[in-house]
């Protein structure tokens, strides 16, 4: 997982039986750790690689974006 400032590895991993597994562990992995932020004022964006004995296979990404504050 990358959050724009840090890599954290997951070193134990995941055996998951699809590529489509993956990109649901990948987005529900993303909306937890979105929903913990308490700003976004300080993130470039998340995103969380998905790798297999060959390398990268997906990569997820989470932005959020400030149009305009809200009063």
């Amino acid at each position: 997982m990358w959050d724009g400032k840090a890599l954290v590895v997951d070193e134990e991993g995941l055996d998951l039986t699809s590529q489509r597994a993956a990109e649901i562990e990948a987005a529900l992995s993303l909306a937890d750790i979105a929903k913990e932020l308490e700003t976004f004022a300080s993130i470039d964006g998340l995103a969380i690689g998905i790798r297999d004995a060959s390398g990268l296979i997906l990569r997820a990404t989470f932005v959020c974006e400030r149009v305009r504050p809200i009063n």
